[in-house]
């Protein structure tokens, strides 16, 4: 039975004492609660390094048997952002047009949602997140792959708000279409559009309220 142990290795873990504890997590609530999703950006480039290394923190999340189940596309190019836009929006045309029930469009209302996208071009940098369904061959399963795939985009949305980005998650469906203009192969399917870059100057967004934490939180 020895022989099928998986080689391990140190954990690197660094303590904290309550203190620093209660201290960090205060201050990454309060920093977490500053970000919103943006739907107006200015059009300059951004650090891409940065970009990248958020990324990067985002691939190192856990996963279903360490499966690692996600691509990310980096659109910069103007010219796929807008193919990007356009496929979006005639999607969205049929969401509002009538794929969408009537308690949907209302619960939209207060958001000042529409079907035209202008931030998917607007944006300096689009990132296209992709699931794995399987591994390249059919043979390698993957195991909870929207739940891996659903803490890794967590992960890149806290990192890119800590970068000092702003951003939006995007999920037009259905997202086919991405998989055919990113030419991305059939094992994969796109799980959403995160367009990063700074707020337009004078940027609003909703005047919204968020629940209390008593609202969400059970101890027992």
């Amino acid at each position: 039975m020895d022989d099928l142990k998986p080689p391990m290795q140190p954990l690197h873990f660094e303590l904290r004492d309550a203190e620093a504890s209660c201290r960090e997590a205060a201050e990454f609530r309060e920093r977490m609660e500053s970000r919103r999703s943006v739907r107006h950006f200015r059009p300059e480039p951004i650090a891409l390094q940065a970009v990248m290394d958020c990324i990067a923190a985002a691939a190192s999340a856990p996963s279903g048997a360490n499966k690692q189940p996600w691509t990310f596309v980096l659109v910069t190019d103007p010219a796929l952002k807008r193919r990007i836009r356009e496929a979006a929006e005639e999607e969205e045309r049929a969401f509002y047009g009538g794929r969408a029930s009537q308690r949907w469009l209302h619960d939209l209302e207060p958001l000042g949602t529409g079907p035209d996208k202008p931030f998917l071009e607007q944006a300096p940098a689009v990132i296209v997140v992709f699931a794995q369904r399987s591994g390249e061959e059919r043979e390698e399963r993957h195991y909870y792959v929207q739940e891996s795939v659903g803490i890794a985009v967590g992960i890149l949305l806290s990192a890119l708000h800590f970068a000092g980005f702003a951003t939006l998650t995007h999920t037009p469906s259905p997202m086919g279409f991405l998989q055919e203009i990113l030419e991305r192969p059939a094992h994969e399917r796109a799980f959403l559009l995160i367009p990063v870059g700074l707020p337009a100057e004078q940027c609003e967004v909703p005047a919204i309220e968020r629940k209390n934490l008593d609202e969400v939180l059970v101890r027992r």
